[in-house]
């Protein structure tokens, strides 16, 4: 269907500015903490996004929302290649993250639209279309990394998109569902409503924390700390989306046959063995490795958590929870650039066992009596 492409199309538009931060560091000069300062503006326009993101998806419907987003997001995209000053850098970030803050809530709203009009759950395959962009998005990356200046890469995707887009458009409105009707909760239960919303943030926050890391520094870890060649060191981050594509893909199958902890919990346990080697080694591949083990082991958290929270709340659920999710995911990149200043940058990642070490007694509080329709 229509929305999935869109998903694939905003994995590539990730992807293409990831696999160019460290082009874009270079050309400024900035230190780690100069560029994790540029990174938490972009945090900032996401989350402010992500608060009235809910209310326009309402207003005006989840897909023409994706429909702005996207185009606004493609046209943004190629203005980050040519600030010449951390300050301009900034400000650039701070407004790309607008237009990905309002994408991210019209899509996963729209998402959860298709399960409840289907009755089926795909949100864990809509995200793993989201990783196959990525990772499409990141080949691509690799292959013209020393053929096209970042700005030439850059306008060559946006284009791209902005033409798939037009292409797009008309079968996506035709298709439009009927809107999410938000779970209603029992008289007295609003305290327990608001903190299942609140536990589902956490849930997608603390994975969120850990794919956002990798996303932004692992090409970074591995072309200064491991010395790999720009082109390879970009392909590191084309196996961490392949492995979470693939377990995206799978993963509603992995939920039906096992149950969403066991999912949650192994996954966990995974990504955090999976980090502390990617950190440490002093190896190329089994850096790769690592990332990969990382990819599977965080996939199907943040779907799950949000598909959840949008059955509770509508796009409003969507809203919080996603808000909540990104701010892990935007916010915590800027956290590693400001430890990998004191610490080291293989000291900085090793961050990310923590959080997802804390997705283990979250994962267990959901099987309780309490909460035990959450993830379900």
């Amino acid at each position: 269907m229509p929305l999935s492409l869109f998903f694939f199309l905003d994995g590539v538009v990730f992807a293409t500015w990831v696999v160019r931060i460290p082009s874009i560091k270079d050309h400024l000069g900035v230190t780690t903490g100069g560029l994790g300062v540029a990174l938490m503006c972009m945090s900032i326009g996401t989350g402010l996004a992500m608060t009235v993101s809910g209310r326009l998806c309402a207003r005006f419907g989840t897909r023409p929302v994706v429909l702005a987003a996207i185009t606004m997001l493609s046209l943004a995209v190629p203005l980050i290649a040519l600030p010449g000053t951390i300050v301009a850098l900034c400000v650039t970030l701070a407004g790309t993250g607008l237009c990905y803050g309002v994408l991210n809530i019209g899509l996963n709203s729209a998402a959860v639209e298709a399960e409840q009009a289907t009755e089926r759950p795909v949100m864990s395959m809509l995200h793993g279309l989201w990783s196959a962009g990525g990772l499409a998005g990141a080949l691509l990356g690799g292959l013209l990394a020393t053929l096209l200046t970042t700005l030439q890469h850059f306008l060559l995707v946006s284009a791209l998109v902005l033409t798939c887009t037009a292409v797009l458009a008309r079968p996506l409105l035709r298709g439009r569902l009927p809107a999410v009707r938000p779970v209603r909760p029992a008289r007295g239960g609003r305290g327990g409503f608001g903190l299942a919303l609140a536990l589902c943030g956490a849930l997608a926050g603390c994975a969120a924390f850990g794919e956002g890391a990798v996303a932004d520094w692992s090409v970074l870890h591995l072309r200064d700390d491991l010395h790999a060649e720009a082109s390879l060191a970009a392909f590191g981050f084309s196996a961490y989306s392949v492995a979470i594509a693939f377990a995206r893909l799978t993963g509603s199958h992995l939920v039906r046959r096992h149950g969403p902890t066991a999912v949650l919990v192994t996954g966990a346990l995974l990504a955090l063995g999976g980090i502390l080697a990617a950190s440490w080694t002093g190896s190329v591949a089994v850096a790769f490795a690592g990332f990969v083990a990382v990819g599977l082991g965080l996939a199907n958290v943040f779907p799950l958590a949000i598909a959840q929270a949008g059955a509770l709340g509508g796009p409003s659920g969507v809203s919080l929870a996603s808000t909540i999710g990104h701010t892990g995911m935007l916010g915590g990149p800027p956290l590693i650039g400001f430890l990998a200043e004191q610490i080291g940058l293989a000291g900085a990642l090793s961050a990310v066992a923590v959080t997802s070490g804390a997705i283990v007694p979250l994962a267990l509080y959901f099987r309780t009596g309490s909460s035990r329709k959450a993830l379900t």
